[in-house]
């Protein structure tokens, strides 16, 4: 698998969406955007693009100038960075209905990461530097994002303190513990993306992860269907998680 963006490669890998909701009303739904107005979000659709990405198509490598960001409407994206041994270290996985890559392209830096699509994927490009224009002109727009991007930081905080546990049993329990309603009882949890990427997340080995989950299901903790697994007692997953 290539690490590098290839031009000629995606150019093969993307098309134009099939979707005919306006990129407009698509840009309300994103947390980022929630709290512009119409006239807010007007000028910043104008100018952005709707595309569809094959799977495995390289949307930007590590060290690039970040001229877009990404609000993804259908699939998942993966970021990774590479190890000095050439490994991949998977460092999110981006769904369904979030942005990512804005707090670098807001400040016109460079992309810290390599981002790849997991699957089939619909997303829209928005420019950078027409944000960053308007927002000159308007401070109180960017006012307006700094309440989704708080939540952005909160959220990678809790990742980095659970992946700061020495345990594997507690890194699992925190990974499936923030997918949870407490209000659901068996609730049903579908893995954003295959099972070791899901381990590289955690920064653990593929097998490591697999052993977890086994010891999980022989305690009656949680079971696996074809299409992910079913949370029987989510008090032991916090047990588990508590123990430090």
């Amino acid at each position: 698998m290539s690490h590098v963006l290839n031009s000629k490669n995606q150019k093969k890998a993307v098309q134009p969406s099939k979707n005919t909701q306006s990129i407009e009303s698509l840009l309300a739904n994103a947390a980022i955007f929630a709290s512009l107005n119409e006239e807010d979000l007007k000028p910043i659709a104008q100018v952005c693009k709707q595309m569809t990405h094959k799977a495995g198509s390289a949307l930007f490598s590590q060290g690039e100038p970040a001229r877009h960001f990404f609000y993804i409407l259908s699939g998942s994206v993966r970021l990774y960075r590479l190890t000095a041994e050439g490994k991949e270290k998977v460092i999110e996985i981006i769904q369904k209905g979030e942005t990512f890559a804005e707090a670098v392209a807001l400040v016109d830096k460079f992309y810290p990461v390599h981002a790849e699509t997991i699957d089939d994927t619909e997303m829209i490009w928005v420019p950078a530097s027409v944000l960053r224009e308007l927002i000159e002109a308007d401070v109180s727009i960017a006012l307006k994002m700094l309440s989704s991007l708080s939540i952005r930081l909160h959220k990678f905080v809790n990742d980095i303190h659970a992946l700061s546990m020495s345990n594997a049993e507690q890194k699992v329990a925190s990974y499936f513990l923030a997918f949870l309603d407490e209000s659901i009882t068996n609730q049903h949890i579908e893995l954003p993306s295959k099972k070791s990427i899901v381990a590289s997340r955690l920064g653990l080995q593929p097998e490591t992860f697999s052993r977890v989950l086994r010891k999980m299901k022989s305690h009656g903790i949680l079971e696996e269907d074809d299409h992910g697994f079913v949370i029987l007692q989510p008090n032991k997953l916090k047990d588990i998680w508590q123990v430090l």
